[in-house]
């Protein structure tokens, strides 16, 4: 089996976010695909349904470039997930989870 090709770091914001999608019941099926999008962002960060694409408005913490990868799509207020490179090779850091702005 193939291991993870990038490792995947939460912020203190991106982990309660996460945090509390697992704690609402009636949520479980965002939470459902926010895993899944996780689990591809880790292996396979070209999958088409990712759409990953820069996020313009946001810049990281230290000027970098943020994304946006889909968890969802075609969905009132469909999830997302915002993060940029880690320091580290193969480090992405998950900036937040949340709902489409």
């Amino acid at each position: 089996m193939n291991s993870p090709r990038f490792t995947l770091t939460f912020t203190p914001t991106a982990g309660k976010q996460l945090e509390a999608l697992e704690r609402d019941k009636g949520l479980e099926k965002r939470l459902k695909a926010v895993r899944k999008t996780l689990g591809l962002m880790e292996t396979n960060m070209h999958h088409p349904s990712l759409n990953a694409h820069e996020y313009k408005s946001l810049k990281g913490l230290h000027g970098e470039k943020v994304f946006a990868t889909y968890a969802e799509s075609k969905t009132p207020a469909a999830y997302r997930i915002f993060w940029h490179y880690g320091t580290k090779r193969g480090e992405i850091i998950v900036v937040a989870i949340t709902p489409h702005p």
